[in-house]
C-alpha cells in the first residue's frame, strides 16, 4: 500500500466492562467514553478500543504486544501498581530474555494477555 498509516487500534473485549475500565485506568491509560459499553483507551500515541463484549474463545486467544523502551523499568512499574492484589484474575509473569529481546507478561481481568517487550 502506498498510503501512510497513522495508528492501529485493536478492539478488546471485557468480561466485566467496569472492572476492565478501572484496571486500564490504573495501568495508566486515559479513557475517552465513546458510547455505553465502548471506550477508547490511550497513552502517548498508542491506543485500543475496549468494549462491553465477552466471547470466551475470543478473549482467551487475544494477545497484545506493546513495545516499551525499558522492560525492567516497565516491570518495576507494573509490580508497584499492586494489580494482583486489587484484581483477582490478574497475573504478572516476570521478564524473560530471548534471542530477539526481553518481555514480561500481564493478564488483564478478562484474561487478555499483554506482552511488554523490547527488541535487541
Amino acid at each position: 500500500m502506498q498510503s501512510k498509516s497513522k495508528s492501529i487500534r485493536p478492539f478488546l473485549g471485557a468480561k466485566n466492562f467496569e472492572i476492565s475500565r478501572q484496571f486500564y485506568a490504573d495501568l495508566g491509560f486515559s479513557e475517552v467514553k465513546l458510547s455505553a459499553g465502548f471506550s477508547y483507551f490511550f497513552t502517548s500515541n498508542l491506543g485500543f478500543y475496549l468494549q462491553d463484549a465477552y466471547v470466551k474463545d475470543w478473549i482467551d486467544n487475544t494477545m497484545v504486544f506493546m513495545e516499551v523502551e525499558d522492560v525492567e523499568k516497565h516491570w518495576n512499574e507494573l509490580v508497584s501498581l499492586n494489580l494482583i492484589a486489587k484484581y483477582p484474575h490478574v497475573k504478572l509473569v516476570p521478564i524473560r530474555t530471548l534471542d530477539w529481546g526481553k518481555e514480561c507478561f500481564l493478564h488483564d481481568p478478562s484474561g487478555i494477555l499483554w506482552h511488554f517487550g523490547s527488541f535487541n
